[in-house]
Parts: C-alpha cells; sequence; structure tokens
C-alpha cells in the first residue's frame, strides 16, 4: 500500500540530487580557475577609473588576457591528454596537476608582463602577479596533498574587488559593494559545489580560499 509513495519520494529524492550535480558542475565550469584572470580583468577595466578608456583598448588587453590564461592552457592541457601524459582533462588526480600548476604560472607571469607593457597600473599588473603567486603555493602544496585551485582562483577575485572597493584606495567608477557580495557568495556556491562533486574536502576547499586571498592581497600590497 505504500509502494507508490516510496517510489514518489525516490524519483523526487534522485531529481534533486541531479539537479544539484548538474548545479555543481555548473557552477564548476563558469567559475573555473582559467576564466578568474578574464573576470578579474574584466572588473577592472570595466568598474573602475580605467573604464575611461577606449572601449577598443580594453576589449584588446581583455581578449590577450583571455588567450594567454585561459587558451593557452586549455590547448596544453588537451595536448597532455592526446600525448597521454594525463588521464583526465579534469586533472582530478593530484599526481596529473603538477605540469599544468608550471604552466599555469607561465601563463600569469606572461600576462603580468603584458599588462606592463601595455602600461598597465601596477595594482593591476599585481594580481597576476598575485595569480603566479598562488600557482605556485598550490604546485608545491599538490606535491603531498590535493588543494582547490577553483577557490584559490575566486578568491583572488574578491580580493580584488576589495581593493577595488575600498575607500582608501578610490580606485572603483561606481558602488562596488553588491558585486563584492556577489562574488562572496558565488565563492560559498563554488565551495560547496566542489565538496558535493567529491572533488574536494572541506580543509582542501578552505586552505584553497585562504591561498588565493593570501598571495593576491600579497602581491598587491608587495607590488601595488
Amino acid at each position: 500500500m505504500n509502494q507508490e509513495p516510496d517510489m514518489e519520494a525516490t524519483q523526487s529524492s534522485k531529481s534533486i540530487d541531479k539537479l544539484v550535480t548538474f548545479g555543481a558542475h555548473f557552477f564548476s565550469a563558469v567559475l573555473s580557475p582559467m576564466l578568474m584572470p578574464t573576470y578579474g580583468v574584466f572588473l577592472v577595466l570595466w568598474c573602475s577609473f580605467l573604464n575611461a578608456n577606449p572601449i577598443g583598448d580594453r576589449v584588446g588587453a581583455l581578449i590577450v588576457v583571455f588567450g594567454i590564461t585561459c587558451i593557452l592552457p586549455i590547448v596544453f592541457i588537451a595536448l597532455l591528454h592526446n600525448f597521454k601524459v594525463i588521464k583526465d582533462k579534469r586533472l582530478d588526480e593530484r599526481a596529473e596537476r603538477s605540469i599544468p600548476y608550471v604552466f599555469a604560472i607561465l601563463c600569469y607571469v606572461a600576462a603580468y608582463f603584458y599588462l606592463n607593457h601595455i602600461h598597465a597600473p601596477q595594482w593591476f599588473s599585481a594580481f597576476m602577479a598575485g595569480g603566479a603567486l598562488a600557482c605556485a603555493v598550490s604546485f608545491l602544496v599538490n606535491l603531498k596533498w590535493k588543494i582547490s585551485a577553483h577557490m584559490a582562483g575566486i578568491a583572488g577575485v574578491v580580493v580584488l574587488l576589495f581593493e577595488l572597493h575600498s575607500p582608501s584606495n578610490r580606485l572603483e567608477a561606481f558602488d562596488l559593494s553588491w558585486i563584492l557580495w556577489v562574488a562572496i557568495l558565488l565563492a560559498g556556491l563554488l565551495g560547496s559545489a566542489r565538496m558535493v562533486l567529491n572533488r574536494h574536502t572541506l580543509a582542501q576547499v578552505l586552505a584553497g580560499t585562504l591561498n588565493g586571498l593570501v598571495c593576491v592581497k600579497l602581491a598587491m600590497m608587495i607590488w601595488g
């Protein structure tokens, strides 16, 4: 007599699980660490006083950074997979992350020098230096323990937004408080998503977050 309600409850539970899993995959994809430099550059060029620069110059800079920090790593990982150096393009295995981390460091360094080349403010270039530093820390930690690159990436963007919004810096073109809170909320959702997908433990999520926060903040204090 009670089988039909039980079946409905089971089906409902499965539907919820599928929806949660889909959401976790979605947030992991759109908040990929390879996209964080591009998001950061967009925020700087459209939300700081640098939005006074010609739109063509800003779009050009955004495209170059996207190519260096996103397209190049994707191609590199695809080549590693094609030549059987790594088994999974998602890099879920800790042992397969070392070479991509080194390449990511080089990409951040290249983006740093590109921003210097176009005479970007030093604090802007320092954001890329912080990303390179966070990748270096992730590489070293990865030799013994898995750490969340996703959380390091989004934490770096949160620090960048905080610096833009800080009244003492006077960098924002308009009030960025709501964007900062959205970024913090997304960081929480992303951390939850990584745990839902069993990619990381809570400790690894927190360690990745701390890595991004400290490295980007330190870089912007020293070089900015």
